[in-house]
């Protein structure tokens, strides 16, 4: 199962690619192995989603499907699932796919819900059937799908949920999604995506062709601005979390608010034209951002 192992390193190694940490070397080693095993499911679920997983089928076979189904994402989508109750399931046979064996002891010692998991695959069952939205709103409901179990998940692991840290780990993770969205334009459309809301689109006057273009008109940039300007209010919104925890906990979620934050400086720093690519971070100005988010939350 040499294979397997290979596949699951090369997944959780996409971790240091974030626009926030993932599982940092601060965190106890069991928080961490237990982040990472998280992280490993939504990397999976994505991948599949996207049709990013690695070429030959692997994966496929991984999750009991024939290798020629390699890019058939509904029936992957659905043999994740049926992984994801063997995870939860006490009866053999277990999970099939690696990152599943992972994810369980996580589960077990962690007392988690099928249903976090449960939205994430949905989510990209939905960017299956849908590619446009017509409404902010229409948008935010997929983030709840797609971004806001992450945070449920984290809250999950480290013992600290209720009912308000939820609240506010919903606003962040929306936030955290919709900078995703402003960073990816292009790529996105290039998967033939759009992630900003049809009523956006036309309060700015930016049609599909602007979005193709190599670089951003001033409409476009407004557009994005206005974008960015609603992550930010979201991350602001949910930043109250920080303070509501202590320790080296309350430094990881530092950490998620000050990536966002600083993505967000990049993106201005950038005069809000994504379409050449994603602005990155510096890893200084992630550094920058924490600090001032401590120093802001307490």
């Amino acid at each position: 199962m040499s294979g397997g192992r290979d596949h699951t390193r090369t997944v959780l190694d996409q971790a240091a690619h974030e626009n926030f940490p993932v599982a940092p070397f601060f965190l106890p080693r069991a928080w961490r192995a237990d982040l990472m095993a998280l992280y490993g499911f939504a990397r999976l679920v994505d991948d599949i989603g996207d049709g990013d997983l690695a070429p030959g089928g692997g994966d496929a076979v991984l999750l009991g499907l024939d290798r020629v189904q390699y890019d058939d994402r509904p029936a992957l989508l659905d043999a994740l699932e049926a992984d994801l109750h063997r995870v939860f399931s006490d009866r053999a046979p277990g999970p099939k796919h690696p990152l599943m064996r992972r994810l369980g002891p996580t589960v077990r010692r962690c007392g988690l819900t099928p249903d976090p998991f449960l939205g994430l695959i949905e989510a990209n069952r939905q960017d299956q059937r849908i590619s446009r939205y017509a409404t902010y709103g229409d948008l935010a409901a997929y983030c709840e799908l797609s971004a806001n179990p992450v945070g449920r998940l984290v809250l999950g692991v480290t013992g600290t949920s209720s009912p308000e840290r939820v609240r506010l780990s919903d606003a962040i993770c929306t936030a955290l999604q919709l900078v995703e969205h402003i960073q990816d334009v292009s790529e996105d459309l290039g998967r033939d995506r759009i992630y900003l809301p049809d009523e956006d689109l036309k309060r700015f006057g930016v049609t599909e062709e602007d979005l193709a273009a190599p670089t951003g008109g001033p409409s476009v940039r407004a557009l994005i601005a206005f974008q960015a300007e609603r992550a930010g209010e979201l991350l602001d919104e949910g930043a109250p979390l920080v303070g509501s925890v202590s320790g080296r906990l309350k430094l990881l979620l530092a950490g998620f608010v000050a990536g966002g934050r600083a993505a967000l400086q990049a993106v201005a720093a950038a005069d809000h034209d994504v379409l050449p690519g994603p602005p990155k971070p510096t890893k200084l100005s992630l550094l920058r951002e924490v600090g001032a988010t401590l120093r802001r939350e307490g």
